[in-house]
């Protein structure tokens, strides 16, 4: 898995100046990760328990041949996919539900609830953005309900059973669990209107 949106918050007693944060972390940080920006927060602000929704992308490479290029960003998928199946398979699980079938590992305390305010798929070429916005997501949710929509795209499940397995509260009714190398946590919403939304490369100009 990989982020382009991810929210962190600190509490500090240091008076080192805020405008020079991120050049300073990103001098100590390992080149796989680097601070995009740094700001002033409330005192009770959460970058976890104070957001509102966040935005997963999924990144498809759809053919035959794999690509080397890819291997770290995107899920080969050599079977044809059919997006129309995938919209169709997707449906069901708009608003809110019970998502315990795409639950990799039930939380310890507190409902399986989430709500799911937009899945949107399209394809590019020999790509296939997958966007699923919601306000909270289960362990390995995303995966699953991506990994389920793909079964639909190359033919192995039919999509007019989704809403059969949402309903079910049964794992083993939903689909496989996506391989981790195509998910992106892209972005975090929050109440005062920021939004750290930023694209994946692999799919940047979509």
């Amino acid at each position: 898995m990989h982020a382009t949106g991810q929210v962190i918050s600190l509490r500090t007693a240091s008076a080192f100046p805020i405008e020079r944060l991120t050049l300073a972390a990103n001098t100590e940080l390992p080149p796989d990760l680097s601070v995009r920006d740094a700001g002033l927060a409330p005192a009770d602000f959460s970058a976890r328990f104070s957001a509102l929704e966040r935005t997963y992308v999924y990144v498809i490479l759809n053919r035959r041949e794999r690509s080397p290029l890819y291997a770290r960003h995107a899920y080969h998928v050599w079977l044809p996919l059919d997006t129309d199946a995938m919209k169709a398979a997707a449906a069901p699980l708009i608003g809110e539900h019970d998502f315990r079938s795409f639950c990799g590992m039930l939380p310890e305390s507190g409902p399986t609830l989430r709500t799911i305010r937009a899945i949107d798929i399209r394809r590019r070429e020999d790509l296939v953005r997958i966007e699923i916005r919601g306000d909270g997501f289960l362990h390995r949710m995303a995966r699953n309900i991506v990994g389920t929509i793909v079964e639909c795209g190359t033919g192995k499940r039919d999509p007019a059973g989704m809403a059969q397995a949402l309903d079910s509260l049964d794992r083993s009714a939903a689909g496989m669990t996506a391989p981790p190398q195509g998910l992106y946590l892209a972005g975090v919403r929050y109440a005062d209107g920021f939004d750290s939304f930023r694209e994946p490369p692999v799919s940047a100009g979509w």
